[in-house]
């Protein structure tokens, strides 16, 4: 997949891949306000994925962009109900352009980001890992930082960043599977738990 682009301002149209709050729209690398994913592979046998709304619960369509959830037959244990596990990951489900070693297309899941980690802000969900993309190689020192990171984000996402908080990179909690712990991080600065190298206040 190129491209995902943000697009609260357009009416969806049946031959586009919109991602406004739930739609998604395939554009040309290197397009305005869009960001390139990787599809996370192949669907296995067995699994069955579905889109749903994070808040009814209910199935998207196609091209809608919601929380993945998952049901696997080997871990249903002869249950007559279909059980889905919630992933907590917002993702899309489309078919590949590539094709697999039979030569076949295949339907993949696009993972987003997560679900409690987005941010929503004037109709557009950011996910911090967008953002901090667009910094990673920024190392200078800590009063440096401030306009970088001001000026990168303003730039790249079109946010007015309010506080900028420097800390040393041991500070940052990691889970078990090696993934930033960002809502603990946040919780820890706002309980005034850190030990900031540098705060600045925009």
């Amino acid at each position: 997949m190129s491209a995902l682009r943000h697009d609260r301002l357009r009416t969806p149209q049946t031959s586009n891949w919109f991602c406004r709050f739930t739609w998604v729209r395939l554009v040309e690398r290197g397009s305005p306000h869009s960001l390139p994913l990787m599809e996370s592979g192949k669907i296995l046998p067995g699994v069955r994925i579905i889109i749903a709304n994070p808040e009814t619960k209910g199935p998207l369509g196609d091209s809608h962009l919601g929380e993945s959830d998952h049901f696997s037959s080997r871990l249903s244990f002869g249950d007559t109900q279909t059980v889905w596990a919630r992933t907590g990951y917002l993702g899309f489900l489309r078919r590949t352009e590539l094709t697999d070693a039979c030569g076949e297309r295949h339907d993949a899941l696009y993972v987003v980001g997560a679900l409690d980690e987005a941010m929503e802000l004037r109709g557009m969900r950011y996910h911090p890992i967008d953002i901090e993309t667009s910094l990673d190689g920024s190392e200078q020192e800590a009063l440096d930082l401030v306009p970088l990171v001001t000026n990168v984000v303003l730039e790249e996402h079109y946010l007015i960043v309010g506080v900028v908080v420097v800390v040393d990179i041991g500070v940052i909690p990691i889970n078990s599977r090696g993934e930033k712990q960002r809502m603990h991080l946040r919780d820890g600065f706002l309980a005034d738990q850190l030990d900031p190298i540098y705060v600045a206040y925009n």
